[in-house]
């Protein structure tokens, strides 16, 4: 090794040293390298399988062939179920949203003692079994669940209500109880930064606490608030188990047809161009959302 190279070296070695976020991603490199490959592997398996074509059970022609795109894209069914999915998603984004900002704003700005023992509360829903907790809707908003039940021995109605269950509307229910520990932890921690002198200020300078709120809070909130409609849009859409209980065939959702074609529908090519499809769509949208987000934080600034 010449006297050049070893220059270089030791400058290289200097630069590293003085930069912690550069040591940091060198420690970090071992872990960082495991979990990209576990991402892309199967990503890049999809991917090449998806040009493939279906010949008969579990055999392909992978000659290549756009064929499943074209479906994908193209297909009444499947762009049905694509709307379905992105309007069930924001449905229980923004629902899940507004009933968690409440809870959040009052842990943070109102509990002044114990408030891990609220937040351990806030995550009790996360110690049961996801579809245990999607059984109890189905038990409660069943043909002879405890709703129905509930306004029959009452009086309010004769006979149990049918549009219950079986609906979107059963899915968006159950969705927004589910995420809903998702939702208020991150708006929590975007509300427990907010400076109380800021909040001081504006009150002194006349703001109501209506308008403080509108004016001060709601926008210091709003990565909260980002982080937790991207934390809750991008898992709902990719639900199966939800719409399979309780949406019944009007509210299949596209990920039920992913789950048919790896499993009884034995077409391996056509589930992964439906799933990266699928992906690239929610990509696109979480995209142009973080981006309009982004742009009306910093104008409100």
């Amino acid at each position: 090794m010449n006297h050049t190279s070893r220059n270089l070296l030791g400058r290289l070695h200097a630069y590293l040293i003085q930069r912690p976020a550069v040591r940091g991603y060198l420690l970090l490199s071992p872990t960082l390298g495991l979990v990209a490959a576990l991402m892309c592997i199967p990503i890049l398996a999809m991917g090449l399988m998806s040009f493939w074509h279906q010949t008969g059970h579990m055999s392909f022609d992978t000659s290549g062939t756009l064929q499943n795109y074209v479906e994908a894209l193209t297909r009444d069914m499947y762009q049905v179920l694509f709307l379905r999915s992105l309007s069930i998603s924001g449905l229980t984004t923004i629902a899940t949203v507004v009933m968690a900002f409440p809870l959040a704003y009052f842990i943070a700005f109102y509990v002044k003692r114990h408030k891990m023992v609220w937040i351990i509360l806030v995550t009790l829903p996360f110690w049961t079994s996801y579809l245990l907790r999607v059984f109890a809707w189905k038990v409660i908003l069943g043909y002879n669940g405890a709703v129905n039940s509930g306004l029959i021995s009452l009086g309010v109605i004769d006979e149990p209500l049918t549009f219950l269950m079986y609906n979107p509307t059963a899915v968006v229910i159950t969705l927004t109880h589910a995420w809903a520990t998702v939702a208020i932890l991150p708006i929590y921690v975007s509300l427990e930064k907010i400076d109380r002198s800021v909040l001081e200020a504006a009150t002194d300078l006349g703001d109501s606490p209506f308008i403080r709120f509108f004016r001060v809070v709601l926008p210091l909130a709003l990565p909260g608030i980002l982080a937790a409609s991207v934390l809750i849009f991008i898992p709902t859409v990719g639900d199966y188990v939800t719409p399979s209980l309780v949406g019944g065939s009007d509210g299949y959702m596209i990920a039920n047809v992913i789950q048919f074609q790896f499993g009884r529908g034995s077409n391996w090519p056509s589930g992964a161009a439906i799933s990266l499809t699928s992906m690239t769509i929610v990509a696109v949208l979480v995209i142009v959302f973080a981006w309009t987000a982004r742009r009306l934080s910093g104008r409100n600034s």
